[in-house]
């Protein structure tokens, strides 16, 4: 699994209530930060944060 940059690492962190994200909030990151989505799924797996209200019904 590739690193995980801490400003990305922070971001979820910040951004997550009750250990959730919501997939748009997640979308939102990534473009702010510069970072690929995956990298920002990624963060959130490492932090042991949920994304829920998924854009394609996944989740």
């Amino acid at each position: 699994m590739e690193e995980v940059r801490q400003e990305v690492l922070k971001a979820v962190e910040e951004a997550a209530q009750d250990g959730r994200i919501t997939c748009e909030k997640a979308h939102q990151l990534a473009a702010t930060l510069g970072a690929p989505l995956i990298e920002v799924g990624r963060a959130a797996d490492l932090l042991g944060i949920k994304i829920c209200a998924c854009q394609l019904g996944c989740f």
